[in-house]
């Protein structure tokens, strides 16, 4: 029974009419807003503070970090819980979308037999949530940048474009790691561990500047580093990321997003059927 059903989904997505399709764009968009609504709700379900979790989370981690460590980079570290606090709130959102976008189409198996919307929408929609958490702690960032008087630049008008880069490298990793996740359920510990190294090579709470080696060439290619290494230029010395920087950023978000969607798009019909 799951093979007719999903053949008919992927039918129906497949065979419709162009005019129709245009016409549905605005049903799509509709359809994220409803989903994203209902993830909310479901992440701050049984929570009294609610959406306050995506401001208070990264102000105590921030504070835990700064206490341990501000005193072991005050001489190569200016303005330590501001450097932190960038770095963070980049990874946050990269792992809050990838984590939670992997098991979305197994965790909407009934829906997905059941309607003709793209399947395309619930990992767009857990990626957005995760951008809609990361507007909530960017309003505790304001207050943090003020409290240790980072002054605005007008440099910090170009960190939209930064945050264009690192949603596109997110969604191209999310489409990857669902369609991975729908076969081969281990992968979601195995990420696990692999992000787990990750953190550790993206410069989070310690400068990069002071390794050598092997280990600093790793960093320097890091995609997610180079998000944060260029929000910490606009943010904290005004300062523009090179044109070679732009490039490696547009490349790994624009990039990784292309390859994930064609990799989605071609198994699509074996996800279904495996649903």
């Amino acid at each position: 029974m799951a093979e007719p059903r999903a053949q008919k989904a992927a039918g129906g997505e497949e065979g419709r009419p162009s005019s129709p399709r245009r016409a549905s764009a605005g049903q799509y968009a509709f359809v994220i807003r409803q989903l994203t609504a209902r993830e909310l709700k479901r992440k701050y379900a049984r929570s009294y503070l609610g959406v306050l979790w995506s401001v208070l989370n990264p102000l105590l981690s921030m504070a835990v970090l700064s206490l341990i460590f501000s005193q072991l980079f005050r001489r190569s570290i200016e303005n330590y819980p501001i450097y932190y606090l960038t770095g963070y709130l980049v990874w946050q959102t990269f792992t809050g979308a990838t984590t939670a976008a992997m098991t979305t189409l197994v965790d909407n198996r009934p829906l997905l037999l059941r309607v003709k919307f793209p399947m395309e929408l619930f990992i767009l929609t857990r990626v957005y949530t995760a951008l809609i958490n990361l507007g909530y702690s960017l309003a505790a960032y304001a207050v943090m940048l003020a409290v240790f008087r980072v002054t605005p630049k007008a440099a910090m008008l170009l960190s939209p474009l930064i945050l264009l880069c690192l949603f596109a490298f997110s969604l191209g990793m999310s489409y990857l790691l669902a369609a991975a996740y729908v076969f081969f359920g281990d992968v979601k510990h195995l990420y696990t561990v692999a992000l787990t190294l990750w953190m550790y090579c993206s410069a989070i709470f310690y400068p990069a500047d002071q390794l050598q080696g092997f280990i600093r060439t790793v960093i320097g290619v890091n995609p997610l580093f180079l998000f944060i290494d260029g929000l910490r230029g606009l943010v904290m010395r005004g300062e523009a990321p090179g044109w070679p920087a732009w490039a490696q950023m547009a490349l790994w978000g624009g990039g990784l997003y292309l390859a994930g969607r064609a990799v989605f798009r071609k198994n699509r019909n074996r996800i279904i059927q495996k649903l």
